[in-house]
């Protein structure tokens, strides 16, 4: 059983899943194909991946893959609480250009379907926060792209109340999303 929560952004879902519990603690289905693909149009996932964030503040993303390695994501919060991001790429979608932010944590079931075409990135609320996620597509390097966090015209508030944002060099140097080129995009 899935509770499925459409976003404000076209194809993004929030995925709950069940879980079953007693005295000794409980039990979930974290993705079941049967359940979960009447949903996510056609995707497949080819790859897991897990990233632990030692310190409160750490942000992540934002990234994506261009065509024909694209990826859509299922992405949940096991150890800690995040806030997930994710922007719009798609040039014909009537939510192209917005961000949309969600709050995952060990403590909900929450799970965050991106479709391919947004790009996506976290950051940590607490320390020691661990993601897992599950992609359509292998990493491909040649096909990764990036977009700055702190873009002043996307204006994502990351809730880090106070913090000052930990981001590597890597991501600090992405464009901001007016120097997307059309093939940045989708």
């Amino acid at each position: 059983m899935i509770d499925i929560e459409r976003s404000g952004l076209a194809g993004a879902l929030l995925i709950r899943p069940k879980r079953h519990g007693d005295a000794r603690g409980w039990f979930m289905e974290t993705y079941k194909e049967s359940a979960f693909a009447p949903h996510l149009n056609g995707a497949r996932f080819v790859q897991d991946n897990a990233a632990c964030s030692a310190e409160a503040g750490t942000v992540r993303g934002l990234h994506w893959q261009v065509p024909p390695h694209a990826q859509g994501k299922l992405v949940r919060c096991v150890r800690g609480r995040i806030l997930d991001a994710i922007v719009d790429l798609r040039r014909a979608s009537t939510t192209f250009g917005r961000h949309q932010t969600f709050i995952l944590s060990e403590d909900d079931t929450a799970q965050l379907f991106v479709p391919a075409g947004f790009a996506h990135g976290y950051a940590t609320l607490t320390a020691n926060c661990e993601v897992h996620y599950k992609v359509t597509a292998e990493y491909h390097p040649a096909s990764e792209r990036g977009l700055r966090f702190d873009d002043p015209a996307l204006g994502i508030d990351w809730q880090l109340g106070g913090l000052s944002a930990q981001v590597n060099a890597r991501d600090q140097a992405w464009p901001v999303f007016s120097a997307l080129s059309p093939g940045d995009l989708f």
